[in-house]
Order: structure tokens, then sequence, then C-alpha cells
């Protein structure tokens, strides 16, 4: 459990990267033999692409790190459960165990909406530890939307004093 707090708290870090670019806070790390293979934060909005996510841009950085698609015997370390587009690349790339932090009631597919990972129809499963530091990824996912809808609430109030003031000149 150590060693998984350890990873956890590292994808935790990128995720501060992702938040200093205004993206949902998100890291992922891949870890084989206690040796970091690739890591990644969320960067949709940076890149205008809706599948960089952490962990996609985790796994790609690997598959060229190891110059295999395949990334068996690797464990994923990602702050978020991971979503179907996520889920489905991590069965594909046959990730050994996937360990996340904090649960996602919306679109959670490691476990809380759909269990994609451990489908047994599918031809892969991994295993799966949740959990691990939920209490702070949650917090951090949960700040990061707090500050976001305050932002947000004070641009359409200075809106609003805006045209207010428009129109008291009128």
């Amino acid at each position: 459990m150590e060693q998984h707090q350890k990873w956890m708290a590292h994808a935790m870090k990128l995720a501060e990267q992702a938040e200093a670019l205004g993206e949902v806070p998100v890291g992922a790390v891949l870890v084989r033999d206690g040796e970091v293979i690739a890591e990644g934060f969320n960067q949709s909005i940076t890149l205008n692409d809706p599948s960089a996510h952490a962990e996609m841009l985790c796994l790609r950085a690997a598959g060229q790190a190891l110059e295999n698609y395949r990334l068996l015997d690797t464990t994923l370390y990602v702050t978020l459960e991971p979503c179907s587009m996520c889920a489905g690349a991590m069965v594909h790339a046959r990730i050994g165990t996937l360990v996340y932090g904090a649960s996602d009631a919306k679109t959670g597919a490691a476990g809380s909406v759909m269990d994609l990972v451990r489908h047994p129809a599918l031809n892969h499963q991994l295993e799966v530890i949740s959990g691990v530091l939920s209490e702070p990824c949650a917090t951090q996912l949960s700040a990061f939307f707090k500050k976001r809808r305050a932002e947000k609430k004070a641009l359409k109030q200075a809106q609003r004093a805006e045209l207010d003031s428009a129109g008291d000149s009128a």
C-alpha cells in the first residue's frame, strides 16, 4: 500500500500541472518494476483534443518508450477513475493493474458507472485497486471545480455590471 500511495502522490503532482494549464486536474503515471515508464496529465483543452486525457497521453508515451503497444506487467496510477475511452485503451494495452484515487460517479468505467476494465466478455481484464489517497484526489478535483464556478460567477457579475453601467450612461 505504501508503494501505491507513493505513486498516487506522484500522479497528484502531475494533476497540478494540468490545473496550472486550466485543465481538469487529473494525472497518470505508468510503472513497471518500480520504475516510471511514462506519465501524463489532462491536456484536452490545451491540445484541442478530446482524447488527451491523462491516461491516454500516458499510454501513448509508454508505447513510444517501450516501442510496443502492449504494456504488459505494468501498473497505471491515476487520480480519477478512468472514463470508458481510457478504460478501453487500458484493456487493449493489456495493463496489468489499475490503481485510482477518486471514484467518478458520472463517467467512471472501472466500477462506478460501469466496469469495462473487468468485463468478462473482453479478452483482457485488469486488476483494480480503488480509493488510494481518495480524499486528497477528490479534494484536488472539487477545489478546482469550486474555483472554476466562482470564476464563472464573477465573470457573469462583471458582465452584468458592465451592461448596467452602459445602460445608465445611454
